[in-house]
């Protein structure tokens, strides 16, 4: 996000602050000169330029929306080279009249003086809504490229917010800039930038069909870069580089930035011309002296008093000049086709599934699905071979529509409705042909959970056993005093229990009495309801007795006895197993890598290498269906473990390990780096194994 932030934080400040001091400098103007009446005016042509640049924000956003999606690239791309030559021009003209800015905008404040509020309002609306107008343009833009708007947004709030409290500061006369020197250096700045955008803005023309070349790439790196690692998102979001880039992206990349950047660096070096001194005024001579008494004036007539006009009421003016601007917006998003282009409406019912599909375009289409059917219902687009889903709708209502988006390559299509309490029903299906592969996920049916579920159970059931022997020794431990063996013990113990962490929503109330925490107990670690595991680790690392202990250990043993009894009974829903997949070493990160649950041991890195010896079983038994779904993801997650697993290990030594606040700055980043992007690539899972009614 905060990669993407930066351009637009940069565009920002520099519109906001070159809106801004022209703002200021008027209301300056206008104050020094008493005439601190007009300032009304000023406002007013302020509020109606942000209008007219937000509404004009809306309507890029919303027709860009209805467009096909060729028609979306082609637009795009020309939005973006407008941009670049909006920004570009700005660039040499802030560079050229930073140092004389002031003195230019009071010759104009000046002349509008001399012509009335009028020209004072359109005098203000053009200087701010240029600025405005580049802005929304360069937003669009940017956030296209981003494929989110969260951080260009935040990052021109930012920008503009700071050039806000700048203005307001050189207004009062607090701060001093070096106009000439900011405006130089963010401008060098902003033409790398536009340099990026305009490869940005080519290449959507490509994709649209304007220009051709898209296939003919000068590099693909995509197979030894990851485009999802931090340092490829950060130079996607601020140098709209990417990891394959076309010949036509490359040349004008390189050539914007080779020739926009010498001009800029050879007005910047070029000195400035000295000021042409202006000619000295001649002397007029003073009168003569007359010697014959001065003609008596004749009075003026009295002005003649015109009937006082009606005066208008003082917010009608600016509530104008925002309402209108946002009307004309709203008229162009209302009456222009609300319906994405080539938007097809689709039936969802029992008898009418799929009427009204006809073979679709390849690329990003949109779909309308509307239930005309009686009961709630699933929809599925599928490969009607392979049951393989491209897009799906959960929970379409009875008389509703909602929109289904999806990427349609080469291939066969039909729809699959599944209403609520019936049978699933297949559309024919439609053949299209001319697109490249698009990526589908392979349904699971919960019969195919059953086998890696037995076998986790299995697992389980054996951990629990090997669990009730260790409590036994533990018990055993505290009934001869020995305080050493049973904090051995109590570590095999715990870590024997945290290695069947996906079993942990199954075990119910069992799990809080062997494993819960004092969090939220009104008397802590003495609360009677603190019990199990980590209450024996407190007492056992803070000064407990055997004595005072061994009613806790016999209490733990008990409570391993009665889960080990009642687990094979209890109710392990099968979708849980793809879940915790991802949640195990989600608590890992969140309680055990913070130190959150350490009750003085400073065993947190062991529970975690037991939870991640728990993650891998869990993976072992779902590894067939995830290589059947997705064979490339399997590999990476391996070499995630691998790392985490040794970065782990380096911290145990012997039977010692590491407390997590005990390690240095460096490797603790790396551990936590480590989880982090292990579960960033455990995520996909759950959505891959999720169980879906179309199979």
């Amino acid at each position: 996000m905060w990669d993407d932030a930066f351009p637009s934080f940069l565009i920002g400040l520099r519109e906001g602050l070159e809106a801004g001091l022209i703002v200021s400098i008027l209301v300056a103007t206008l104050v020094r000169g008493d005439a601190k009446a007009r300032l009304p005016h000023v406002w007013t042509g302020v509020l109606a330029a942000i209008a007219m640049s937000m509404s004009f924000g809306a309507i890029l956003t919303f027709t860009a929306a209805n467009l096909s999606t060729s028609a979306q690239e082609a637009f795009g791309g020309t939005l973006s080279v407008i941009a670049v030559a909006f920004v570009t021009a700005m660039v040499f003209w802030m560079r050229r009249s930073a140092r004389n800015l002031s003195g230019e905008i009071r010759e104009k404040v000046t002349a509008a003086l001399a012509m009335g509020g009028g020209m004072l309002i359109l005098t203000s609306f053009l200087a701010v809504g240029r600025e405005g107008l580049e802005t929304a343009l360069f937003l669009w833009t940017t956030a296209r490229a981003a494929g989110e708007s969260g951080g260009p947004l935040t990052g021109a709030a930012i920008g503009l917010v700071l050039a806000a409290g700048l203005c307001w500061g050189l207004y009062r006369r607090v701060l001093r800039i070096n106009l000439s020197r900011f405006f130089t250096v963010t401008g060098a700045v902003l033409i790398v930038i536009a340099a990026g955008v305009l490869g940005y803005g080519l290449r959507d023309l490509q994709e649209g069909g304007v220009i051709a070349g898209k296939t003919a790439y000068a590099f693909d790196l995509s197979a030894h870069i990851d485009a999802g690692s931090w340092y490829a998102t950060l130079l996607q979001g601020v140098l709209n580089l990417t990891p394959a880039m076309t010949w036509l992206q490359v040349l004008g990349y390189g050539c914007y930035l080779a020739v926009v950047m010498t001009l800029f660096v050879r007005g910047v070096r070029k000195p400035a011309a000295a000021p042409v001194p202006a000619p000295a005024p001649e002397p007029v001579p003073a009168p003569a002296r007359e010697t014959a008494a001065a003609p008596v004036p004749e009075p003026e007539p009295a002005p003649v008093r015109e009937p006082a006009a009606r005066r208008r009421p003082v917010w009608l003016l600016p509530a104008a000049v925002v309402a209108v601007p946002a009307l004309v917006a709203g008229l162009i998003v209302a009456f222009g086709d609300a319906k994405p282009a080539g938007a097809q409406t689709v039936a969802v019912s029992p008898t009418e599934c799929g009427k009204g599909f006809t073979a679709p375009k390849p690329g990003r289409q949109t779909f309308q699905m509307r239930n005309t059917g009686g009961k709630a219902s699933e929809v599925y687009l599928i490969n009607p071979a392979t049951n393989a889903v491209y897009g799906e709708i959960e929970g379409l209502a009875p008389g509703t529509t909602r929109d289904l988006v999806a990427t349609v390559g080469s291939g066969d299509y039909a729809w699959r409705c599944v209403p609520t309490s019936g049978k699933a029903v297949t559309s024919a299906s439609v053949r299209v042909s001319g697109g490249g592969t698009s990526q589908a996920v392979l349904p699971l049916a919960a019969a195919e959970l059953q086998p890696p579920l037995t076998a986790y159970r299995a697992y389980v059931t054996a951990g629990l056993t090997t669990l009730s022997g260790q409590t036994d020794r533990l018990t055993a431990d505290l009934t001869a005093g020995d305080l050493g063996k049973a904090r051995a013990d109590w570590l095999t113990a715990h870590d024997t229990y945290s290695s069947l962490g996906a079993a942990y929503g199954t075990f119910a109330d069992y799990d809080a009495r062997i494993n819960g925490r004092k969090d939220g107990l009104p008397g802590g670690e003495k609360d009677p309801a603190f019990t199990g595991f980590h209450r024996i680790e407190y007492g056992l690392w803070h000064g407990g007795s055997a004595a005072s202990l061994k009613p806790l250990a016999v209490k733990l043993g008990a409570d391993v006895a009665g889960l080990r009894k009642a687990f094979p009974t209890q109710d392990f829903d099968p979708s849980d197993l793809p879940l915790r997949s991802h949640e195990i070493l989600e608590n890992t990160l969140q309680f055990e890598l913070t130190g959150d649950t350490d009750e003085g041991s400073g065993t947190n890195l062991a529970t975690a290498d037991a939870n991640l010896a728990g993650t891998r079983e869990l993976l072992s038994v779902l590894r067939p269906l995830i290589t059947e779904r997705a064979p490339h993801e399997l590999p990476t997650v391996d070499a995630d473990i691998a790392r985490f697993q040794g970065l782990l290990d380096a911290a145990h030594k012997g039977a010692a390990w590491t407390p997590v606040g005990s390690l240095d700055p460096r490797t603790r980043a790396k551990i936590d780096g480590a989880a982090g992007q292990l579960l960033e690539d455990l995520a996909p899972i759950p959505d891959l194994l999720e169980i879906r009614k179309s199979a």
